[in-house]
């Protein structure tokens, strides 16, 4: 019997699973797999001047929402909502929109990590707010001073930094993903 076929090529996940980035299916994604590579990933490209983890950017995300009384969907999403980030690397803002059909790709994958998380895959505005927001609070702490002031729209958040390395991040990552959901997977 033969398997059907799958678009693109798969890569291998840090838990030994195949995964298809450009055919990315719901039993295949696996919040392990996310918290580790988040963990590992570098926010700025690494353009800044300590490590600061993609993970840590979402726990904080999602730990200011919850400090402000949001509800638990919107902390998961704030948690969840660079995971494409996980299978697609955390590209900058500024090349996104010149990688064809880049945009299309995550928003695909992130239609499948909403539904398996059960979270609306419509980000809310305070999730897009914290989203905009928290880059204030990473300029102004974690980048040198630029020859030209950024063109922030929000900010700061108000929170600050931790530089936790990749094992914390995963950690303190899968600790918010167990409070929020109990363990779902």
């Amino acid at each position: 019997m033969n398997a059907v076929p799958r678009k693109g090529d798969w890569m291998q996940t840090v838990s030994g699973r195949q995964f298809w980035p450009l055919d990315p299916r719901i039993a295949e994604i696996h919040i392990e797999d996310i918290a580790h590579s988040l963990s590992m990933a570098c926010r700025y490209a690494g353009h800044c001047l300590r490590f600061y983890s993609v993970a840590e950017h979402s726990v904080l995300m999602t730990r200011w929402l919850q400090a402000n009384g949001y509800s638990q969907e919107e902390q998961l999403t704030a948690l969840l909502h660079d995971a494409p980030e996980a299978y697609l690397v955390d590209v900058p803002r500024p090349v996104k929109p010149f990688l064809t059909d880049y945009k299309a790709i995550e928003a695909r994958l992130w239609l499948m990590v909403a539904s398996k998380f059960g979270v609306s895959p419509n980000m809310s505005s305070i999730v897009k707010f914290a989203d905009e927001s928290i880059l204030a609070d990473e300029q102004q702490q974690n980048m040198a001073p630029c020859v030209v002031s950024w063109d922030l729209q929000h900010g700061p958040l108000g929170v600050t930094l931790q530089y936790w390395h990749p094992a914390q991040a995963k950690s303190e990552f899968l600790e918010e993903f167990e409070r929020l959901t109990g363990g779902l997977q």
